[in-house]
């Protein structure tokens, strides 16, 4: 099975482009880290859910 690793922390910026952006606000970094637990929580879940569906005959 063919699994894609999506990495969140590829930028394609070109290097002037990121030197000459402004710098994040905390408001910014939060939201994006809030969003980043959140999915990573979803996957964590649906996980688990996988995992207590294939025991079927459970403990």
């Amino acid at each position: 099975m063919n699994h894609l690793n999506k990495n969140n922390y590829i930028n394609t910026a070109q290097l002037k482009e990121i030197m000459t952006a402004p710098p994040m606000t905390a408001e910014q970094h939060a939201i994006i880290i809030r969003k980043r637990i959140k999915d990573r929580r979803m996957i964590e879940e649906a996980r688990e859910k996988r995992t207590g569906e294939d025991d079927l005959f459970g403990d």
